[in-house]
């Protein structure tokens, strides 16, 4: 079975940088997309970063160039290097994949902002 683990949250102070990383492993197949999604308490789920396999790579309007989204040549690990974070990025973040038909979700990771 696919799996998919994050790693790298944890506290972090307003203006500073943090790298969280999914790993995957069980896949006997090429994901085609990739990337990670945030939640906050009370808020919906959105996107934050993605990344095709050709490397095309999509924001949510929120990053305004802050965050980056990359991946490992081999497609089964990626990266988000978030740096000048805020308060608001407070959330759980979410590596999350599609292949061969289906979507794939890790557990999540917490990033809390704070002083």
């Amino acid at each position: 079975q696919v799996q998919l683990v994050e790693s790298g949250g944890g506290l972090v102070q307003p203006g500073g940088s943090l790298r969280l990383s999914c790993k995957t492993s069980g896949a006997i197949f090429s994901f085609t997309a990739m990337g990670w999604y945030r939640q906050a308490p009370g808020k919906q789920r959105e996107l934050v970063a993605t990344i095709i396999s050709n490397g095309l790579t999509n924001y949510g309007d929120f990053v305004k160039g802050r965050f980056r989204i990359a991946k490992e040549k081999d497609g089964n690990k990626w990266q988000l290097q978030m740096s000048n974070v805020a308060l608001e990025d407070t959330a759980d973040y979410y590596c999350w994949a599609r292949g061969r038909g289906h979507g794939y979700w890790g557990q999540g990771t917490q990033v809390t902002v704070s002083s």
